[in-house]
């Protein structure tokens, strides 16, 4: 894979990621007690909504990773581990771009 494929795969998944961001803002929106929708219905409003404010930050963070690496393809530091500062396998910047770490120290 040369490095104009490997930028626009990561472009898309930022792209996406972006998207992603986008649908969790509109539904981690406070709920409003004036909604007359049950006292279980709103507990699991509430639920949902902790649940879906739990995979807005780790959306964040993805797409702050995805930013890094797009900065970095063409330098030296790209595809390097960030904690052991060997390789990264291609293989694992395919699967997920936003990878900072090798397979050994994601472990």
């Amino acid at each position: 894979m040369n490095e104009d494929e490997l930028i626009s795969k990561i472009e898309e998944e930022i792209s996406a990621t972006e998207k992603k961001i986008k649908d969790l803002q509109n539904l981690t929106k406070p709920i409003s007690p004036s909604d007359a929708i049950g006292r279980v219905s709103r507990m699991d409003a509430i639920n949902n909504k902790s649940v879906n404010e739990n995979s807005l930050r780790q959306a964040e963070v993805k797409l702050s990773n995805l930013k890094r690496v797009l900065e970095n393809v063409g330098t030296p530091d790209f595809g390097i581990c960030v904690k052991c500062k060997n390789q990264i396998p291609i293989g694992r910047i395919l699967i997920r771009p936003q990878s900072l770490l090798c397979v050994n120290c994601a472990r």
